[in-house]
């Protein structure tokens, strides 16, 4: 029996050490020459990428024994007793709009925005489960989509925050990327999108603060307070960012994962104000504080960048942290009520006006 349990597990780790080496979902490292170019960077130092101020999540035994115990005993109500309900969206409202700008929300940091003739999507996560393999994560609130991923019309510019599975799903961009003119991804991210098929020439990666302008728009890479990686060996080998989507009209602010931090204000001094901000709130913990904000610093962080209106992103669609699935938003509406903050929290796939500062919309999630 003894040697019957040791060659089992001596096959369970080779079969995770050929999955992790074979599967495509990991993706691919950066070149060497790119390595030796991010060193001209001031946030890489010793072949990795860091955050402002060296902050670094810090996980012990003892953290990490905590994690596992919150993992396999987690509270009631991590995730939603039923299917959470979403908006349809026709492909047919969606081709050759070129009205005022709007957003459609997929859950979690998922967005299509509709600016300017053009269509981008923002950390385009379509998947059932974010981890490199179903067994690996939990599933999507939802049973479905708002639409599907075919149905999606020609996407002008995709946008990447960072390379984690929750943002940047390997099952989505292959689907994706016959559909897609460019790609704006931070330092190293391009690496992935090569290995999944996708010619260099329509990759285009920033560092922070660097901006690109495409046609009547701009795009700015800024800073985060995050982490990446998709293995176990390549934690901060690319870079994090959030981003700013920019045109004669708009000023719009998506915040990526990110701990609070001093960048947000330095942001908003720097582009502020924002007509709309979408800001992390979720899938935070104490054991991971640094990375990723409580509520009440989401709320800060929105008045920080300046924000004339904001939405809490990277909850309602999957769980990756401890709390209830709805407290980000009971906690942040609080919060959003000291600052006198205007805030957005739409059902998944309703139309958001990014001009549209009296729309209310329901508590769906109640």
């Amino acid at each position: 029996m003894g040697i019957i349990i040791g060659v089992s597990i001596l096959l369970l780790i080779l079969g995770g050490i050929i999955f992790l080496y074979s599967s495509p979902e990991f993706g691919s490292r950066p070149s060497v020459v790119q390595e030796q170019s991010f060193a001209q960077t001031n946030h890489y130092e010793n072949g990795k990428f860091v955050n402002l101020g060296h902050v670094d999540m810090s996980m012990g035994v003892n953290k990490f024994f905590k994690m596992l115990v919150g993992y396999f005993n987690p509270p009631n109500e991590t995730v939603p007793n039923h299917p959470i309900e979403v908006a349809y969206i026709k492909a047919t409202d969606l081709k050759s709009y070129s009205g005022r700008a709007r957003m459609f929300w997929f859950g979690h940091s998922t967005f299509l925005l509709q600016i300017q003739s053009k269509n981008i999507l923002i950390d385009p996560m379509f998947g059932d489960v974010p981890a490199p393999h179903p067994l690996l994560g939990t599933k999507r609130f939802s049973d479905h989509l708002p639409i599907n991923i075919e149905d999606l019309p020609f996407i002008d510019a995709v946008i990447i925050s960072h390379d984690h599975y929750d943002h940047l799903d390997y099952g989505s961009i292959t689907k994706l990327k016959d559909n897609v003119n460019q790609f704006y991804v931070p330092l190293g991210v391009g690496a992935h999108l090569e290995s999944w098929g996708i010619d260099k020439s329509r990759i285009h990666e920033l560092d922070w603060w660097e901006d690109l302008k495409v046609s009547d728009l701009t795009f700015v890479c800024t800073p985060a307070q995050h982490f990446s990686g998709r293995g176990l060996t390549d934690k901060g080998k690319t870079l994090w960012s959030s981003w700013i989507i920019k045109s004669e009209s708009e000023n719009i602010f998506f915040s990526g994962d990110s701990g609070y931090g001093p960048h947000f204000k330095t942001i908003g001094d720097t582009y502020g104000p924002f007509d709309f901000a979408m800001i992390e709130c979720g899938q935070y913990n104490e054991l991971w504080h640094e990375i990723h904000m409580y509520p009440e610093e989401t709320a800060q962080a929105a008045v920080d960048v300046k924000a004339k209106r904001m939405m809490p992103i990277h909850w309602g669609a999957f769980k990756l942290a401890m709390h209830t699935w709805t407290e980000p938003v009971e906690r942040l509406e609080q919060a959003a009520k000291l600052h006198n903050l205007n805030v957005v929290i739409p059902k998944i796939g309703t139309p958001i006006m990014i001009d549209d500062a009296t729309t209310k919309f329901d508590s769906w999630w109640d």
